[in-house]
């Protein structure tokens, strides 16, 4: 008689494995040498057979004990339950316990739980305004509803679905492969257990009806473009008496003509006049809500930024309100009349390094550096 292999060996991990690593193995190895992925290959079978017989003891606390302790030797003679070389326990268990995804579905279930409906996003335009300070909204989704004639059934209304005569109602069907059973998703039934053999005229079987449903939706102050928001159970309808699917807005905020945003901040550039930048001057700042006074002191820079504390957009983590930044720009008169040019004439000849310490200083670094 053949020396069997080292359980451990076979399954290629350390005898410190753990239950995860003992399975990740041998999901690997079963999947190389499964008989439906080599037919006709009896080498390919028995060393999935072993591989089998390995996993079955090493995943099972009592039996690895007794391996790691006497070696196959306590399994002989009936020790463990073998039978012809494998173990009466059931192995359909362990089979669908690591094999139920690859295979399309195990056998421990009946039919198919409700079908989840169908997500669905919708691009939502809000303005500068109501992004910034929030705003409840109807949208107009397309969206699959429940069908209102057979009520979701899909059966004609007086009728009703007929058991499957493929699975006989349970949703699956089994078949024997090799030494195991395997139970997969009926292919008649679609896993539902049964048969519609006379659909409704108004959904043709389907249960669910599309149309054009209003949603309201409630915008939170603070969003900007890019923004999703999600409205659980506002997707399509779910199947079987699944739950319906999710809505997911996406935000687009239109450009404003005169603010811009940063963050939580609102920028804003306002022109003023060279007079008023020189001698200070008391001018209306448009904001959010409204136009207000705001002083700019003599000798104000093209530039300058003027920060108004509380005049911005909300925050969506509800801690206050951005602040507003209001950026003059001083504007360079085109157009002179003749008198406003013999004025400027005579303030040039008077314009001396005293009022301009900013050039007067530039300058005499260029002189430093350069000479």
């Amino acid at each position: 008689m053949a020396t069997k292999a080292d359980y451990y060996e076979l399954l290629g991990v350390g005898r410190t494995a753990n239950a995860e690593e003992l399975k990740k193995a041998y999901r690997q190895a079963a999947l190389r040498y499964h008989p439906d992925r080599n037919p006709g290959d009896k080498a390919a079978e028995e060393k999935f057979k072993e591989l089998s017989e390995a996993y079955q003891v090493l995943s099972d606390a009592e039996k690895r004990a007794q391996y790691d302790r006497y070696g196959h030797a306590a399994f002989e003679q009936g020790g463990a339950g073998f039978s012809g070389g494998f173990y009466s326990t059931n192995f359909e268990d362990i089979f669908n316990d690591i094999f139920g995804d690859f295979f399309g579905g195990g056998g421990r279930g009946g039919r198919q739980a409700g079908q989840r409906g169908e997500d669905l996003s919708y691009n939502l335009e809000l303005s500068f305004e109501e992004a910034a300070f929030g705003t409840e909204k109807t949208v107009a989704v397309p969206r699959m509803i429940m069908c209102e004639t057979c009520h979701g059934k899909g059966a004609k209304p007086g009728t009703s679905p007929k058991t499957c005569t493929d699975c006989r109602g349970s949703g699956q069907v089994r078949f024997q492969q090799g030494f195991f059973t395997i139970a997969r998703t009926c292919n008649q039934c679609g896993g539902q257990g049964t048969v519609i053999t006379d659909p409704c005229t108004f959904c043709r079987g389907a249960g669910m009806t599309r149309t054009t449903a209003p949603v309201k939706v409630k915008i939170p102050a603070g969003v900007d473009s890019g923004a999703r928001l999600k409205l659980r159970g506002e997707g399509d309808v779910g199947l079987g008496g699944g739950p319906a699917g999710s809505l997911f807005l996406l935000i687009q905020v239109r450009d404003h003509p005169l603010f811009t945003r940063q963050g939580a901040d609102v920028v804003c550039e306002i022109p003023i006049r060279f007079a008023q930048a020189a001698l200070g001057a008391e001018i209306e700042i448009p904001t959010l809500e409204g136009k207000i006074k705001m002083k700019i002191p003599p000798g104000t820079q093209s530039g300058k930024v003027f920060r108004l504390r509380g005049k911005g957009i909300a925050s969506l983590r509800g801690s206050g309100r951005g602040d507003q930044l209001v950026r003059v720009v001083v504007e360079t008169p085109r157009q002179l009349s003749s008198k406003q040019r013999a004025l400027l004439e005579e303030f040039a000849r008077l314009d001396g390094a005293d009022v301009h310490p900013m050039s007067k200083g530039f300058f005499e670094k260029v002189k430093e550096l350069f000479g």
